[in-house]
């Protein structure tokens, strides 16, 4: 079932899936269990009235630093010589129109939007082969970015994981053409970045061969494939959008923390 969308909804998180946001039906199979072929489906649900959740709630988010020549360049880093891995907390995650929270402690809050490769299988010391068999699907993301927190600090960890820095969804695109995948952030309806893999330093089945020989790779992990040049500030008020070719539009409102 090629171009198969799948997504979670409700108070409860259950699944949907179907050939299109706008035709999804109750999932009654476990995706990260079941082939697609074989997935049960039930009632037909209406998305436009119900929470859409994260997709998924991944057990570990790996994210790739400066994986677009560019993106290194406009930030002037060097272009690296290898991927460059760091972990995002899963506390950060959240899903579709749920805002993201300018947290009080950074001044300069970027956007990074990029096409995040969901696991469905096991992957540990994996050739390329394997990895790409271990991709259950993709989604978009934004790799929300305190950037002065960023420059100031030995490691990227408070950086990028405070609460709501990364959006999800909005739903999983199953058994995508790993070659043939664009994204494109918008802020406020200007675009903001654009990227091809084709434009990547190390394609997503490299990618996730080399995370695997530092960490095993579960079913439902994330891994963020990196940004493309464009990145820029995000501001109380603005509307962020980060679209995958197949996937949909990931909307996101922004908002300043304000002491409840």
């Amino acid at each position: 079932m090629p171009g198969m969308l799948f997504c979670r909804y409700g108070p409860e998180g259950f699944h949907a899936a179907g050939d299109a946001l706008e035709a999804m039906r109750v999932l009654h199979s476990d995706p990260f269990s079941t082939p697609v072929s074989q997935w049960r489906f039930g009632r037909e649900i209406d998305l436009a009235r119900e929470a859409i959740r994260a997709p998924v709630e991944p057990g570990k988010i790996v994210g790739i630093g400066r994986n677009y020549a560019e993106h290194a360049r406009e930030l002037d880093h060097p272009v690296p010589e290898e991927p460059v891995l760091f972990l995002k907390s899963p506390g950060s995650v959240i899903g579709p129109r749920a805002p993201i929270v300018l947290p009080p402690e950074s001044q300069r809050v970027e956007h990074e939007g990029e096409i995040a490769v969901v696991l469905g299988a096991r992957l540990r010391r994996a050739p390329a082969a394997d990895a790409a068999r271990a991709v259950l699907g993709v989604t978009a993301a934004c790799d929300v970015t305190a950037r002065d927190l960023q420059r100031r600090d030995p490691t990227f960890a408070r950086a990028k994981s405070f609460d709501t820095f990364c959006p999800l969804g909005p739903a999983v695109l199953v058994e995508p053409d790993l070659e043939e995948l664009a994204v494109v952030t918008r802020v406020n309806g200007e675009e903001r970045q654009r990227g091809h893999v084709s434009q990547m330093l190390w394609g997503i089945a490299e990618l996730l061969a080399y995370a695997s020989r530092m960490m095993t790779l579960e079913p439902g992990d994330v891994v963020l494939t990196g940004t493309p040049a464009g990145v820029g500030p995000l501001a109380d008020g603005d509307r962020l959008e980060v679209e995958v070719e197949g996937v949909g539009v990931l909307v996101n409102p922004v908002e300043a923390w304000r002491q409840e």
